[in-house]
């Protein structure tokens, strides 16, 4: 991270306004003799109490004083309207009830359910974008608050749902609440492998997740490992749907980059909801800086936020003329979707941090694709 400091350039600004006042008192004082006298005995006379004045230490030392003073009523006015952002009136939660036809549900939405139902609920979509099982998903929040996702199959009902907030219901009794534990007691065994056809791809065992087939869905259940492993998402796919994805990796194209993108975008503004945090602007510029890394990366089989030109995120950024006074990178690779990149990333220190930093204002995302569909991504934030 990179960050520059303000308070020397206020004291000078300050210092600038009371020269300019004293000048201004000076001519109430000498503007009359102008009328008067001989202009340059006026201008030396005026110069010679002037410079007494500005050289006079008391009043170099008051001049300093009050412009600390201006710089500390400025920083408790800006702490102030920060806190103020980040208290903005919380949108109410749905009263989460039961499931009646499945074992989990999100934001009282099943696995079965009509569009229509879902947008009764939930109201309009706010992004829909292409997921790695060739569907949309489609992001209902109310300023990533309530935030979830759904995808729908071709006759318009629930297919798939995610989310990474307080709206999971189940007849399981497993909550945001339950532990990595009482989850795998209370639910069947996690799968070793999903059968697709002739092949059978191995689910990675690393402990920040579990894949369960329940209700014929498989169920991934995403634990935080700096909240004591906790139930941090949750990730419901029909099993038709998923049967429809034929290979471990989607097959690029154009729509699913953008989709990629956009996702690991919503989902960090939702987790930093989560956090009591502001949500991040889009920014299309830093996006063409993270894309060209993403795509470099991938075209010369590499990982590293140092390129092979030796060329740190923030040399990328400068180079392509964005202005910022704090930047951070975060970079996942050869994760299956945005959702699986973003959750990893949620449990690294370094990248937590990216995510969960205050001070950002700004995200631009960008992902490529290596010869074997493997996708990059990079996120790229920054406050100007």
């Amino acid at each position: 991270m990179l960050s520059g400091g303000t308070g020397v350039s206020f004291l000078l600004k300050i210092r600038s306004i009371f020269v300019l006042l004293l000048i201004g008192g000076v001519w109430y004082v000498y503007g009359e003799n102008f009328k008067l006298s001989d202009f340059q005995s006026i201008y030396e006379e005026i110069h010679s109490d002037v410079n007494q004045i500005i050289e006079n230490p008391e009043v170099q030392a008051t001049v300093v004083t009050v412009g600390e003073q201006v710089q500390r009523w400025f920083d408790e006015l800006k702490g102030k309207l920060e806190d103020n952002i980040e208290t903005q009136p919380k949108a109410k939660k749905p009263d989460l009830e039961e499931p009646s036809k499945q074992s989990f549900s999100v934001h009282n939405i099943e696995i079965g359910d009509s569009r229509s139902e879902v947008e009764k609920q939930a109201g309009s979509a706010k992004r829909a974008s292409l997921n790695e099982y060739g569907v949309e998903w489609v992001a209902y929040h109310d300023n990533y608050q309530n935030f979830f996702m759904a995808a729908y199959n071709e006759e318009n009902k629930v297919a798939g749902l995610y989310t990474n907030q307080d709206l999971l219901a189940s007849t399981l009794d497993i909550t945001f609440k339950s532990s990595r534990e009482s989850v795998r007691a209370t639910a069947s065994e996690p799968l070793e492998s999903i059968q697709k056809g002739l092949v059978s791809y191995k689910v990675q065992n690393d402990q920040e997740y579990d894949t369960f087939l329940i209700d014929n869905n498989y169920v991934t259940i995403f634990y935080d490992k700096h909240e004591d492993n906790r139930v941090t998402a949750i990730q419901i796919i029909s099993g038709e749907l998923e049967q429809q994805k034929e290979k471990f990796f989607t097959d690029p194209s154009p729509e699913l980059k953008e989709g990629f993108e956009y996702q690991l975008f919503d989902l960090t503004n939702a987790a930093r909801v989560n956090h009591g945090l502001s949500v991040l602007d889009w920014d299309e510029s830093v996006r063409e800086t993270a894309r060209g890394h993403s795509k470099d990366m991938a075209g010369n089989h590499y990982f590293s936020h140092t390129n092979l030109e030796g060329q740190s995120p923030f040399d990328r950024m400068a180079e392509d003329g964005i202005a910022f006074s704090m930047a951070g990178e975060n970079l996942a690779m050869g994760q299956v979707s945005s959702i699986f990149a973003h959750e990893g990333l949620m449990n690294s220190p370094g990248h937590r941090e990216n995510i969960l930093q205050k001070n950002y204002e700004r995200l631009g995302v960008g992902v490529a694709f290596n010869e074997k569909s493997q996708p990059f991504y990079t996120e790229n934030f920054l406050k100007k």
